[in-house]
């Protein structure tokens, strides 16, 4: 039996869009919580002594400002930046970049999960079908062939060497001329 896996596979990538698509507007509302500033407005508060604490992800600088608001920026690789926070007392905590990626297997770990459930779906959505003939419900057309007087019709030949069968055929045929004679 040939299985037709095109409507399975547009329905799969559509979901892996669906997907997707939430967990980049989900990652942007996150990253998003602070204001962005440009680097030169870091540096400047910095300079001011506006600046609490700070987080170094890679290039991507997040942290507080002394009235606790949040900001996030892009710093280019600037070798003098740690020197400075140091000198203003910032409190300086670093971590790895989540750039590289990361993403993609974010995304393979939250789809697993709908992977898994929609693959035992199908599963039990074919088991359930059992003698349909592998589609849904058993509705459509039926593969019955209609038999025709000239298909289905036998004859002493076909039945050559069947003793039994050449007397039932011979039964009928005397049945056929002389119907009166079985009924007694």
């Amino acid at each position: 039996m040939k299985l037709n896996y095109k409507p399975f596979m547009i329905f799969a990538i559509v979901a892996l869009l669906a997907v997707a698509l939430a967990m980049l507007f989900d990652q942007r509302n996150q990253r998003s919580a602070g204001r962005d500033i440009n680097f030169s407005e870091l540096l400047a508060q910095i300079e001011l002594g506006r600046v609490h604490d700070v987080t170094i992800a890679g290039n991507e600088i997040s942290g507080h400002f002394a009235d606790n608001r949040s900001f996030t920026t892009y710093a280019p690789n600037d070798p003098t930046l740690v020197q400075r926070l140091t000198a203003k007392n910032v409190a300086i905590s670093a971590r790895p970049s989540s750039e590289g990626g990361g993403w993609w297997m974010t995304l393979f770990l939250n789809a697993l999960p709908l992977i898994a459930f929609l693959g035992v779906w199908i599963f039990l959505a074919r088991q359930m079908q059992g003698g349909a003939g592998g589609r849904a419900l058993g509705f459509g057309k039926s593969k019955a062939k209609l038999l025709t007087e000239t298909q289905g019709r036998v004859t002493f030949e076909d039945v050559a060497g069947v003793d039994e069968a050449k007397e039932d055929l011979q039964e009928i045929v005397e049945f056929l001329r002389d119907p009166q004679k079985f009924q007694r």
